[in-house]
């Protein structure tokens, strides 16, 4: 059986190993979704067009490309510096909720510099709100978007039956399905950021603990000792008695 000193020690480190092993990944999958939110912001593959589509083409939030019926070329026009021109207040209202959530992320990695200059835990509570906020900002995008379906220049693709949050002939593309997926992943991301600087607050309170048991015992020992030296240096009783005699 190991002291429990030992055990204690053992355990630590293998929590901090842990800990830093999960803290690794959390940063490489927080730069992932980062990706993945840039893409779906920037690109048009939210909605397409089907078989029977009366024309062809693709919307993104706030960027679409249009079939030309002349020479069956895709006219693309459209960027998010353009706002006033994006066909419906819908569009807008998501792009700019899709385009918060792509900074916030953005800055949750610029925030991995102050592991270097803060503590711990509180990167990663910052990080984990952060996250959080991405993911409701992207919640919102995706919710407002088919509100938008309306637009005429949806209805000109994808049939007079389109209607908000009704399609019609068109189909929902891999940029809108990526962006519902961001959301999971944000959510996931922000719960283990917060869990992870719990842990971390818990460590260092292991750690002070710790740092205080060993200041007392050393204390202790050293008061011990000393008592030991002062007593070992006071002359006996006897001794006492002899040294009086003889100054008689």
């Amino acid at each position: 059986m190991l002291p429990a000193t030992e055990a204690a020690k053992i355990y630590q480190t293998n929590y901090v190993r842990n800990s830093r092993a999960i803290g690794v990944l959390w940063a490489i999958f927080t730069i992932l979704f980062a990706i993945v939110n840039v893409v779906c912001f920037l690109q048009p593959y939210w909605i397409g067009d089907g078989v029977d589509t009366p024309q062809g083409g693709y919307f993104g939030l706030f960027h679409r490309c249009t079939g030309n019926e002349i020479n069956q070329e895709m006219d693309c026009r459209g960027s998010f510096t353009d706002f006033a021109n994006i066909p419906s207040g819908a569009f807008k209202a998501a792009s700019l909720f899709i385009g918060m959530s792509m900074v916030l992320v953005l800055s949750c990695i610029g925030c991995f510099a102050l592991f270097f200059f803060c503590s711990t835990a509180t990167v990663y509570k910052i990080c984990g709100w952060m996250q959080l906020a991405a993911g409701t900002c992207l919640v919102l995008g995706c919710m407002i978007y088919p509100d938008g379906w309306d637009a005429d220049e949806i209805k000109s693709m994808c049939g007079e039956e389109t209607d908000k949050y009704t399609i019609g002939a068109c189909s929902v593309r891999w940029a809108y399905i990526l962006a519902i997926m961001g959301i999971m992943d944000a959510f996931i991301l922000s719960f283990l950021a917060f869990v992870l600087g719990n842990r971390q607050d818990g460590l260092m309170s292991e750690e002070l603990l710790g740092d205080r048991r060993t200041f007392l015992s050393f204390f202790k020992a050293a008061s011990e000792n000393s008592t030991h030296l002062s007593a070992s240096y006071l002359p006996s009783a006897s001794g006492v008695a002899r040294l009086h005699v003889r100054r008689r």
